[in-house]
């Protein structure tokens, strides 16, 4: 669960003199950055995947990856997740509401991540270096999720048939297997789909489409 101590808008360093030695990230205040080390020093430690966390709160989320508790669930739809704000970026797609606006191109978008992603489009910047096949990345998160694939590792275990995966959203959308849950529906027929990519093409039964 990111927190404001792990927004990561492009800015100058005075704004930010609170440096972590580990990762090279700013912070605007000496709280922020304590809070940031946690990451690093596993204070709050997965026992199933290693994974650190910035709290015990956000480690108690965390764990429901796991156990696949969905204890938060959206009250348009019905939808349910893991965490409680994993729940407030989905509402913003009933509500419309797009808080995180870039400053260079003035894009919005529903979650300050994307915002960080997109900004790399503007400033160019992969500070981040895979030590084995130098792939750069502009996130801390994306090296992580590379760095499996050249060590196989898959921390996250299916709780029903202990399929594992090497990342989150890989084994959200397997659970939907055993779940049974199709959050995609097609807007001209209504049916209804496990994946988004299965709806992708099936509305090309409507629009005639053959790429």
């Amino acid at each position: 669960m990111k927190t404001e101590a792990d927004s990561n808008d492009v800015t100058d360093d005075k704004s930010r003199p609170y440096l972590c030695t580990v990762c090279d990230k700013r912070y605007k205040r000496q709280g922020h950055l304590v809070s940031h080390m946690y990451t690093h020093t596993g204070k709050f430690k997965c026992t199933e995947c290693g994974t650190c966390c910035q709290s015990s709160g956000a480690l108690t989320d965390h764990s429901r990856i796991h156990s696949g508790e969905k204890a938060f669930e959206c009250s348009v739809c019905s939808k349910q997740f893991t965490r409680a704000g994993s729940l407030v970026v989905h509402s913003r797609i009933h509500s419309g509401e797009r808080p995180y606006k870039c400053h260079m191109c003035d894009k919005t978008f529903r979650q300050s991540g994307d915002l960080n992603k997109h900004m790399i489009v503007h400033t160019g910047d992969k500070p981040y270096k895979c030590h084995v096949c130098d792939k750069a990345f502009g996130e801390p998160g994306h090296l992580s999720r590379h760095i499996r694939v050249h060590t196989g590792e898959k921390p996250y275990k299916c709780y029903v048939c202990d399929t594992a995966f090497s990342e989150s959203r890989q084994l959200s959308r397997h659970i939907r297997v055993h779940t049974g849950e199709k959050p995609y529906k097609c807007p001209v027929c209504d049916e209804e789909f496990i994946h988004l990519g299965d709806l992708n093409k099936h509305k090309r039964v409507h629009s005639g489409d053959k790429p």
